[in-house]
């Protein structure tokens, strides 16, 4: 991994392999010598085919569902093509060909939801037989879930999806069936991995964080995460609603310093993102035309770059090209700066919602895009 780019390497005891690579072209220099360079070579070339042959992510999922497939299915035999001309070892390419089928059918069951998002619909109707490769698959296999990404997108999408449905149909909340679909499994690995995604919903926001951050814990035998999830769940305690704001001191971009106290009297509405974000940035003409609506009404609207102090310019310069509005701010260490790790957070963009008084309202509020922001801001008198 080097800055946002990074590849995977297949290693095993007693390998010597050596790498070279130009950091300013990464994927497209790399170049292993040494024990198992083929098997690496071939990982360095499959991630190149994929990015090639799917372009721009949006126009991949855009496709009509018959288009969809059928590139994907190209994708996956460009793939095996390569695996079958790269001399790698026996084991390694029994192993690849599973993962590259569970990543071609892990597109097909990504597709309805990231296709509807784009499309901005609220269901796509599939052919008859669109998911039909998917049918019968074994969701509790502890060794392809070990090594296969696209296994472990399967396993957690038929989590979600699978069990939400549920949940909404018996009108049980979530995390109840969640819990006991868990307990079932028999793999340890997979427990534990979709504990961690499961975890995600101990947070500030959750009445019963409690009692959920306690179910997890007594199931997961991952010492690791649970250390991990105690701390988390020790903070957020201090970011339930109505406890003081953790405060911050960050560089305006039109000058001087400003701190969360400068903006008291006022409710804050705090966009956490940066400028190699492409959620953050799909969430800028939302974020706009919400300024403009609240314009000169008793809230202000910052937002905190988290940007590496490298691209200090590229923020700067984000700024001016997106006509950004509000209070622009530029964090002092990144994912480190206090605020951040204050607030525990893991993934952008986050918004946050403070009072007037400096208290918090919400520590993980509604994205712009999200008409409940507006409801919730009704709601308050904002």
């Amino acid at each position: 991994k080097i800055g946002n780019e990074s590849s995977l390497i297949y290693l095993d005891r007693g390998y010597a392999l050596h790498l070279n690579i130009d950091t300013n072209e990464f994927d497209e220099t790399i170049k292993y010598s040494g024990k198992n360079a083929n098997e690496n070579t071939f990982l360095a070339l499959k991630f190149l085919v994929v990015e090639k042959m799917t372009g721009n992510t949006k126009e991949f999922y855009i496709l009509s569902p018959d288009a969809f497939k059928k590139k994907a299915a190209e994708i996956k035999s460009a793939l095996i093509d390569s695996l079958a001309k790269s001399n790698a070892n026996e084991v390694f390419t029994e192993i690849e060909k599973t993962n590259i089928h569970y990543d071609y059918l892990a597109n097909l069951l990504q597709y309805p939801r990231t296709h509807s998002y784009f499309a901005k619909i609220e269901k796509v109707d599939l052919p008859v037989r669109f998911l039909n490769e998917t049918e019968g698959l074994d969701f509790d296999n502890s060794e392809d879930y070990k090594n296969s990404d696209g296994y472990q997108q399967i396993v957690t999408n038929n989590f979600y999806t699978t069990l939400e449905a549920k949940a909404k149909k018996d009108s049980v909340p979530f995390e109840d069936i969640a819990l006991e679909y868990i307990k079932t499994l028999k793999s340890k690995n997979i427990k534990n991995g979709l504990l961690k995604t499961l975890s995600y919903r101990v947070s500030p926001n959750n009445e019963k964080a409690e009692d959920l951050y306690k179910a997890i814990i007594a199931i997961s035998t991952d010492t690791a995460f649970n250390n991990k999830l105690t701390i988390s769940f020790n903070k957020i305690k201090t970011l339930a609603k109505g406890q003081p704001s953790p405060t911050f001191n960050y560089e305006n971009y039109k000058g001087g310093n400003t701190t969360l106290a400068d903006l008291a009297g006022k409710y804050v509405y705090i966009d956490v993102w940066a400028t190699w974000c492409g959620p953050c940035i799909a969430e800028i003409p939302a974020l706009k035309i919400v300024e403009k609506n609240y314009h000169g009404k008793n809230i202000q609207f910052v937002s905190i770059s988290i940007d590496q102090m490298k691209d200090h310019e590229k923020w700067k310069k984000m700024v001016i090209e997106k006509e950004l509005g509000g209070i622009q701010l530029f964090a002092d260490n990144d994912w480190k700066s206090q605020f951040v790790t204050d607030y525990g957070i893991e993934g952008i963009p986050r918004f946050i919602l403070i009072d007037p008084d400096g208290k918090i309202v919400t520590a993980n509020a509604h994205r712009p895009s999200n008409d409940r922001l507006i409801t919730l801001f009704n709601e308050l008198g904002i």
